[in-house]
């Protein structure tokens, strides 16, 4: 697992040694970059982080800050030691907790919320719904998730849909914080 552009490209990261992960691949965080677009000075936050690899990469790509956020105690040493690896720790905050209950009480702005639970386990939705009622995008933010092709968002969410894509077993979904016209 690497870092596929920016100052840090080509970095290989420290990965999760878990059952329980599932690393985004090179090919898939090349899709979510090339239709995020411009990282630069963007705020981010990586839910579910697993090694941070999200997060990571839009800091490469010129991000200003990261926010990492995973309970598994393997995830947040992985983060950790990839942060100091890349030399970027004093730009990024890690909280080891349960994303349902950090994001009742986080108040921050994003630009960029990832989203990229462990499939299958019926996260995404209410995920999502927090991000929306605690208000934690910015008015031009945009919500990425990475999803099983089976899991299926809530119809409610599909006003903010620009992006959805199958890629094989996976599917990417980009949600704006803005209704489509």
């Amino acid at each position: 697992m690497r870092i596929i552009a920016g100052k840090f490209k080509k970095a290989k990261l420290i990965s999760v040694k878990s059952r329980n992960t599932r690393p985004t691949t090179d090919f898939l965080k090349e899709v979510i970059f090339s239709v995020l677009g411009d990282c630069e000075d963007k705020h981010t936050l990586d839910l579910y982080a697993g090694s941070g690899s999200l997060g990571l990469e839009a800091l490469s790509r010129g991000a200003k800050t990261a926010v990492f956020v995973d309970m598994s105690e393997n995830s947040i040493k992985a983060i950790k030691a990839n942060l100091q690896k890349l030399n970027c720790a004093e730009i990024c905050r890690i909280h080891k907790k349960k994303v349902a209950p950090y994001l009742k009480f986080e108040s921050g702005n994003f630009d960029f919320i990832f989203v990229d639970p462990p499939y299958n386990k019926d996260l995404i939705n209410p995920t999502v719904e927090l991000i929306f009622n605690n208000h934690l995008l910015t008015e031009n933010g945009k919500i990425i998730i990475e999803r099983s092709k089976n899991e299926t968002l809530k119809t409610e969410w599909s006003c903010y849909k620009i992006y959805d894509k199958d890629y094989g077993d996976s599917a990417v979904t980009l949600l704006a914080n803005k209704i489509k016209e």
